[in-house]
């Protein structure tokens, strides 16, 4: 995920409204901030993004069964269900261990600018959801917003997962207002899958839910009855700040509060971002990239 020109804040358009009882954070202390950040926490989550990088890996490695186990093993007490990214290059192990511990799979096929690893990605993905592994099955993430392949290209995709697929719900991950601005693609999800981040629009935290809530509001309408899954939400703890919106360990455990709480009392499915802290997400992002996650680069859970 990285920074969207042209969409800022704005708590005005597309506001969804649900039942929720906020938290007056301004009386609530760091400390107990934290136990309430941890209270939340195990009490359990509908889905986690899988973080499958250590210190010193990025995409491209190949990454063995026994670090994704490790991982897996310590998030599986927290989760029901684990959302992936790619099925290539360690990122097969992902739904296979995560469906012999007993969690359900959001599994994400990467599409991009290179057709034959495209190829291979699709095939892995049904693949794995030949064997039992895959619940959902994402065709693509932010495609339409790095510009990778064209809106063709990607529904031609979309339709063959389908076909191979027939009982699984098969959708697209992008950013909600894409569903919106390309009806033909949300016309071909059986699902839609929206990633939500009023960090990256310059959203203070003080109506960064009523902004979520907003952008998953848009998703919904898009999708005209449509199952609708948030498959990215967070805020990072530390590397800096975009206009309104502030990156600290306050703000991170305060959104996550927030979110984990509005999701579950009105049964909302949310996949939070991230699990680990991933150094090499830098670049881009800058330094805010690196700090997405519940536990930090050597797995320990942060606060």
């Amino acid at each position: 995920m990285s920074f969207r020109e042209g969409h800022y804040f704005s708590i005005e358009e597309n506001t969804f409204t649900n039942e929720y009882k906020s938290i007056d954070f301004s009386q609530i202390p760091v400390k107990k901030l934290s136990e309430i950040w941890r209270e939340t926490l195990e009490n359990g989550m509908h889905g986690i993004c899988f973080s499958l990088y250590q210190d010193g890996q990025k995409p491209g490695d190949i990454i063995t069964p026994e670090q994704v186990e490790r991982r897996i093993q310590i998030l599986k007490p927290y989760t029901k269900w684990i959302r992936s990214f790619s099925c290539i290059e360690g990122n097969e192990h992902i739904p296979r261990i995560a469906h012999q511990n007993g969690m359900q799979t959001l599994v994400g096929a990467w599409l991009g600018d290179d057709l034959e690893l495209n190829e291979k990605e699709i095939g892995s993905l049904i693949a794995l959801a030949k064997e039992g592994c895959v619940d959902i099955a994402a065709v693509g993430n932010e495609v339409m917003y790095r510009g990778d392949l064209t809106e063709e290209q990607l529904i031609a995709y979309i339709h063959r997962v389908k076909e191979a697929l027939p009982n699984i719900p098969v959708g697209y991950v992008d950013a909600y207002y894409e569903f919106s601005h390309r009806p033909r693609i949300t016309e071909a999800c059986d699902v839609i899958l929206t990633n939500c981040y009023p960090y990256w629009e310059g959203c203070p935290i003080e109506y960064s839910l009523y902004h979520m809530q907003s952008m998953f509001g848009s998703a919904k309408y898009a999708g005209q009855g449509k199952r609708v899954i948030i498959t990215e939400t967070g805020w990072p703890s530390e590397g800096g700040s975009l206009k309104g919106a502030i990156a600290s360990e306050e703000n991170a455990m305060r959104y996550f509060i927030e979110t984990q709480s509005w999701a579950k009392q009105n049964d909302i499915e949310v996949f939070y971002f991230s699990s680990f802290d991933e150094s090499w997400k830098v670049g881009a992002e800058g330094d805010v990239g690196a700090y997405w996650g519940l536990w930090d680069k050597e797995e320990h859970l942060k606060f």
